[in-house]
């Protein structure tokens, strides 16, 4: 019995790789070390560390080169998805009707399921549609289901691909993606009609005019609606996993509402004014760091935390990223050091690229920015010198 408990027991502990008690350094030690692994990281690396509440920087080496800096990126879109939308704002799937409903139940026309750029839209959420016009008395369709998505351009991919299907994003973009988008014949509105006059049959409701791609009628009149997750839970869907769907949909959708037009260049040019307001320049192609074209320095990338730091909406920023050695891309990383539980981060990986940046609350109670941008180096290597960088900054303890 006692053999049990204590294998239990040191499962338990492995499980929850608690960190051990972390030493207090100053700068001159953190300048030190942080040169250390510089060094051993090689030359195609850049670094940029700074005490938020104090304003000093800490460590600058190769701070202001650009790089690619891969997922990186996704600080940039997502922040300003916060900034331009709100926390609390929500991208709407609706329903319209042109025509209307007669004495027998029967909807004498067409209904549209009209895409709002929601990118979490499933089945499910098609199904509750569905039940909600089936509860409002429509009992069948004489006329067709269309799948508008005229909100976002009919490009699927991402600015590597030059708008064509690019298999790493993870679906297929547009303005009504049911399932990320993917369907049979390349059409995700059409699938997406699919889908809905599918959910209709299974309750009951034919549709006899057939299910298609197609634009909402002047004069259509909305019937119901389903609302995305807010602009809040959409940020740490991005962040966390580093889901790149999620962060070219918010693109087009910043483009959408404040770029006049939902593409991928709308989009980014709303990114690039909100950085600016900033005091930051970085090349900017696409919102997840899919393209190599994309460059900013690691300054740059400090810059744009700090800024975020400084504003309301700065907790709900930072507790949107991945914690060290506990969730998404670096639950595996950085336990039992500083880092795990004070260092919420964002990784960045290309062939041939590896970034890491974020915000550690460090033990002497300092808010300690970082970034680390690598090119050229192997990943384990460089992974190793962030993870040690950032366990570095969260043992600040002042000057």
């Amino acid at each position: 019995m006692r053999a049990r408990l204590s294998i239990l027991l040191a499962v338990l502990a492995a499980a929850l790789a608690v960190a051990p008690a972390a030493q207090a350094i100053t700068q001159d030690v953190l300048r030190r070390s942080v040169a250390r692994e510089m060094a051993r990281s090689g030359p195609p690396a850049g670094v940029f560390v700074r005490d938020l509440a104090g304003g000093r920087d800490l460590y600058p080496r190769r701070a202001d080169v650009p790089r690619p800096p891969a997922s990186v990126e996704k600080l940039y879109t997502t922040s300003t998805a916060l900034l331009r939308f709100g926390p609390n704002a929500t991208f709407t799937t609706t329903v319209l009707g042109a025509g209307g409903l007669d004495a027998t139940g029967v909807w004498r026309g067409d209904l549209i399921l009209r895409g709002g750029g929601d990118p979490t839209l499933s089945t499910w959420g098609v199904a509750q549609l569905a039940l909600r016009l089936r509860a409002a008395g429509i009992r069948g369709v004489a006329g067709r289901l269309l799948g508008d998505e005229s909100l976002f351009d009919r490009l699927r991919g991402s600015a590597a691909t030059r708008g064509r299907y690019d298999r790493w994003i993870g679906g297929v973009l547009g303005g009504l993606t049911v399932g990320r988008g993917w369907s049979r014949d390349g059409s995700p509105a059409a699938e997406g009609a699919r889908r809905l006059a599918r959910a209709l049959k299974a309750r009951g409701v034919n549709v006899t005019g057939g299910a298609r791609a197609g634009l909402t009628p002047i004069g259509a009149r909305p019937l119901t609606t389903l609302p995305s997750p807010t602009v809040a839970a959409l940020v740490r869907l991005t962040l966390v996993p580093s889901d790149n769907f999620l962060a070219e949909t918010l693109l087009k959708d910043l483009g959408a509402s404040f770029g006049g037009a939902g593409t991928t260049a709308a989009g980014v040019g709303v990114v690039r004014a909100q950085a600016a307001a900033f005091g930051l320049r970085p090349a900017m192609v696409d919102g997840s760091g899919l393209s190599r074209a994309d460059r900013t320095s690691p300054r740059q990338v400090v810059g744009l935390l700090a800024a975020m730091h400084a504003q309301p909406l700065g907790p709900a920023f930072e507790g949107a990223l991945a914690v060290a050695g506990r969730t998404g891309t670096i639950a595996r990383r950085m336990r039992r050091t500083a880092a795990q539980d004070r260092c919420h981060a964002k990784t960045g990986t290309l062939i041939g690229v590896s970034a890491l940046a974020g915000v550690c609350r460090a033990i002497g109670g300092h808010a300690i920015a970082f970034a680390v941008l690598t090119t050229g180096s192997t990943l384990w290597r460089a992974h190793r010198a962030q993870d040690r960088i950032a366990a570095l900054a969260a043992r600040y303890d002042g000057p």
